[in-house]
C-alpha cells in the first residue's frame, strides 16, 4: 500500500510552470517533483499537500495528452471538462478561502456550512479547473 492516498488526480494545463507556483501560493502545495519537457513545460510534476498529492503536465500533443485538456480549452471557459473537479481537506477552511481569493482564485461557491458537516467553498484555477477546499474529511465518519 502506498504512503498517502492511492487515488491521485492528474490533471493538464496549458502553462503548467506558471501553474505549479500559482497551486503551490494560492492553495499551499509543496513541489514533490517536477520534470521539465526540454520545450518550456513540464513532462511530469507531482505536488503535495498532508498525504495527499495531485500530479500535472503541460498539455501535449501525446496519447494521454489527448485524452484530457485544460477547461479552458473547451471553447466556453466555464464548464468542467468531462465532469471532473478535485477536492480538498484543509485544517482551517476560512484562512485557505482567505489565502486562494488573495492569489486570485475565481470563488464560484463562497465558503459556507455544509448540511452533512464540515465547511468549505469552490473555486476555479487560472486555467479554470474546479476545486473545492472543505473541513469535511469522509475518512473520518
Amino acid at each position: 500500500m502506498t504512503q498517502g492516498s492511492p487515488v491521485i488526480p492528474c490533471l493538464r494545463y496549458r502553462d503548467a510552470p506558471a501553474m505549479i507556483d500559482w497551486l503551490c501560493s494560492a492553495f499551499g502545495f509543496e513541489r514533490h517533483m517536477v520534470v521539465p519537457n526540454g520545450e518550456g513545460g513540464i513532462a511530469h510534476a507531482q505536488l503535495s499537500m498532508g498525504g495527499g498529492m495531485i500530479m500535472l503536465g503541460s498539455s501535449s500533443d501525446s496519447d494521454y495528452g489527448r485524452l484530457m485538456r485544460s477547461p479552458d480549452e473547451d471553447g466556453a471557459g466555464k464548464s468542467v471538462h468531462g465532469g471532473q473537479s478535485v477536492y480538498v481537506v484543509v485544517d482551517d477552511v476560512d484562512a485557505h478561502h482567505a489565502r486562494a481569493r488573495a492569489a486570485g482564485a475565481e470563488i464560484v461557491i463562497d465558503i459556507k456550512d455544509e448540511e452533512y458537516g464540515g465547511r468549505g467553498y469552490t473555486c476555479r484555477d487560472p486555467e479554470g479547473h474546479v476545486w473545492s477546499f472543505g473541513g469535511y474529511d469522509p475518512w473520518m465518519g
